[in-house]
């Protein structure tokens, strides 16, 4: 079990929370740049040292403030990896990987685990190679192998994929997974995208300002957005708006700067309307209005992006919101920027979040 606590101000950030990552297990805190990610890492890692806290791994107390026990980073057996992966330029592959293992064992030893490692990562024949000559996913395994070279107690990922073009971090993000399975020690990563730390992690902890705001499974997030910050970070489209009794129990808000939005969720005053992309359909502007679509908002379409077999569709309205489409919809509909648009979604659809 990897346990942390930890309080501190660093600058503008305060830095106030507690959290627990079981062995074989991933937590992924997700959050905005400057919200304590990379911060949190680095105190488990003994690189910074908090002003209050502490840090235990199985047995072991790595940190604990009011008994003075501080083990220096060196001593922490812990695998990090760097959102840059941090390899030195001036050596091969296989003595990157080594380095962590000076002083623990012979040189032909360390040669052995470096060349162990780099071949389960299938870079064996890369084992004399500079970083220079490496592609972005060669310098991922390098740096991988190098933080499982120490065989260690806990990994500690920082952005594991963000310096990867879009080609190759999906393979990178299976090879990831398969890595943290195999390990068997609790992992901590962390990440500015959701769909990342959905897809690597077991639970996501929505991070902001310092405080974890919101921790659970991926799916629990997206569908049940505790504050409108978890739903916009989720994907979510969030409409502010006033909210007040409507006809046949339904909630009706209206939103700022027009239109009026129905919510089978109860609430009064001010709210935040949570409403996924792929809740939201789409039709002619103009056309005859029908069916039990409660909610119908006119729309004019400002960005039309495909994402693998689906699109993303902006849409200005009242509030900005985004769909999510097929390609034969956006064909059929004639969507373009510029183009006008009916978005509807069912009141069922319309989460409500007290602000």
């Amino acid at each position: 079990m990897l346990a942390l606590e930890a309080q501190t101000r660093l600058g503008g950030l305060e830095l106030d929370l507690a959290l627990e990552v079981a062995p074989g297990r991933c937590l992924a805190l997700a959050g905005p740049s400057g919200a304590g990610k990379t911060t949190t890492l680095r105190i488990a890692a003994g690189l910074i040292r908090p002003d209050s806290g502490v840090v235990r791994c199985g047995e072991q107390v790595w940190l604990d403030t009011d008994r003075r026990i501080d083990v220096p980073p060196e001593r922490r057996r812990c695998g990090y990896l760097f959102q840059d992966y941090a390899l030195f330029p001036h050596l091969r592959a296989w003595q990157n990987v080594a380095y962590g293992l000076r002083g623990e064992l012979p040189r032909g030893e360390r040669r052995r685990r470096a060349h162990e490692l780099l071949e389960r990562f299938g870079l064996d024949r890369l084992a004399d190679a500079r970083p220079a000559t490496l592609s972005g996913g060669e310098r991922q395994r390098v740096a991988l192998a190098r933080a499982l070279a120490r065989r260690p107690a806990a990994l500690l990922l920082d952005e594991p994929l963000s310096a990867l073009d879009a080609r190759t971090r999906a393979q990178a993000a299976r090879e990831l997974a398969a890595v943290m399975r195999a390990a068997e020690v609790p992992t901590l990563l962390v990440t500015h995208d959701f769909a990342e730390a959905a897809q690597l992690a077991d639970s996501v902890g929505i991070i902001d300002g310092g405080r974890v705001v919101q921790r659970d499974v991926p799916a629990a997030l997206a569908a049940a957005p505790r504050t409108a910050f978890v739903a916009d970070f989720t994907g979510a489209s969030v409409l502010t708006g006033m909210a007040r009794a409507g006809d046949g129990g339904l909630t009706l808000v209206t939103l700022d700067g027009g239109g009026d939005v129905a919510s089978t969720d109860a609430a009064t005053g001010a709210v935040a309307v949570s409403i996924h992309p792929w809740e939201i359909a789409l039709e002619p502007a103009g056309a005859e209005r029908h069916g039990s679509t409660r909610n119908q908002l006119d729309v004019e379409v400002v960005s039309v992006t495909p994402i693998g077999g689906r699109v993303r569709v902006g849409l200005a309205a009242p509030q900005p919101l985004t769909a999510e489409v097929s390609e034969p919809a956006v064909r059929a509909l004639r969507l373009a920027v510029g183009g006008r648009a009916v978005a509807t979604f069912k009141a069922t659809a319309a989460q409500l979040i007290p602000r």
